[in-house]
């Protein structure tokens, strides 16, 4: 606990986090949270009052890399704030403590602060051979996970193996997400592989801000990071519905950032807010990088997504399939009249704009024939309506 005459800020300016830079963050969290920039004020006021709660990371069949993104956050992120803010009792990847003492300080959380405490939950829980797979100090990680989710205020499942069993859910271990392991628990799905730790942050801010967990969509995910689709936010949409695509890695089109739809790019069907919030303190993301979107944030990405580098079935609306690559050679041809329609990029105009003037009379645009619906979200293949 804090020294009762200390607060967060004052902690956090000891450490060399100023408070323009604790400020910062806030807004950051604010505007991750879809919330109005006013309500930087709050978060900080609320993160400044707050009693520690405890927060306990376990991990189980992982590869460790969502505790590597996270903890590989930009500064002033969750080392100073969150971490400051929040009791990490436990999280074996980090901790000093080792053994029984470490163990005790897990169990300490469940027995004492039953109901109190905020769980996350890391790699997906091997349930066969009776949990053989996976035992720490003797116990099975579902018997762990059990305990440790069953009894938290909310469960946080970070990364797709959390969430459904990711990957390893096609191995023999039998493993499985957090919500099919221990139904009764509280769960809030963060999905990526790995989970973007700017919303993992979001979420840790907004329940101590408002003492609830923000609004989740049917798969349990917050609606903030997983309400649009990835299409709809991306930098290289202007292409798309101009019909410009990269045909193959490395072409003229690939080098002049062309949308990646027919390179198998998934994000007219995944939701994520990966081209907004990005990675590296906002630096980049796959797409903008030049790599297609794989949809590791869909349920079941690892067979509901794959083969990750062939393209969707036909995506409905201008700019897909056989008619993309008509409509591609009429850009191409300079019919500007055409591109203006349909909404198309400054950048994609001036260049139908270097192939010459457009023609006295516009042209009637084609209508492109009727297209088969590409899989959303879900091996189910039904309609995402987050």
């Amino acid at each position: 606990m804090f020294p009762s005459q200390e607060s967060l800020p004052e902690r956090l300016a000891q450490r060399g986090v100023s408070r323009r830079a604790f400020l910062n963050f806030c807004g950051v969290m604010a505007a991750t949270l879809a919330l109005p920039a006013s309500y930087r004020t709050q978060i900080a006021e609320a993160l400044a009052a707050v009693r520690r709660p405890i927060l306990i990371w376990r991990q189980f069949q992982d590869c460790a890399g969502n505790s590597e993104s996270i903890l590989r956050s930009p500064h002033p992120d969750v080392a100073e704030i969150v971490l400051e803010t929040l009791a990490w009792n436990y999280h074996e990847l980090v901790m000093a403590g080792s053994g029984d003492q470490a163990e005790a300080m897990s169990t300490d959380a469940v027995r004492n602060h039953k109901g109190k405490y905020i769980a996350v939950i890391e790699g997906a829980i091997p349930t066969g051979a009776d949990g053989a797979y996976c035992t720490i100090g003797g116990r099975s990680a579902l018997d762990i996970a059990r305990e440790v989710a069953g009894n938290a205020a909310w469960t946080v499942a970070v990364g797709a193996c959390a969430w459904d069993g990711g990957l390893v859910q096609h191995g023999p271990t039998g493993a499985v997400g957090v919500e099919e392991a221990v139904p009764d628990a509280k769960v809030i799905n963060l999905g990526g592989c790995p989970h973007n730790p700017a919303n993992t942050v979001a979420v840790l801010v907004h329940y101590l801000t408002f003492g609830e967990m923000p609004a989740l969509d049917r798969y349990s995910r917050p609606l903030f990071a997983y309400g649009d689709l990835i299409h709809d936010q991306c930098e290289r949409r202007a292409y798309y519905d101009a019909g410009l695509f990269v045909e193959e890695w490395g072409d003229e089109g690939h080098r002049n950032g062309y949308c990646l739809y027919k390179m198998g790019c998934k994000g007219p069907s995944a939701t994520y807010n990966c081209p907004n919030v990005r990675w590296n303190d906002g630096t980049s993301w796959p797409v903008q990088a030049g790599h297609n979107c794989i949809g590791c944030a869909a349920p079941e990405f690892w067979s509901s997504m794959s083969p990750f580098y062939e393209r969707l079935p036909n995506v409905p609306g201008f700019g897909a399939d056989t008619t993309a690559s008509t409509v591609g050679l009429v850009v191409i041809g300079g019919t500007a009249a055409l591109m203006a329609a349909h909404g198309i990029g400054k950048a994609v105009q001036a260049r139908a704009a270097q192939a010459g003037p457009a023609p006295a009379k516009d042209p009637e645009p084609a209508t492109p024939p009727p297209a088969e619906n590409p899989p959303t979200e879900g091996a189910s293949g039904d309609q995402n309506q987050d």
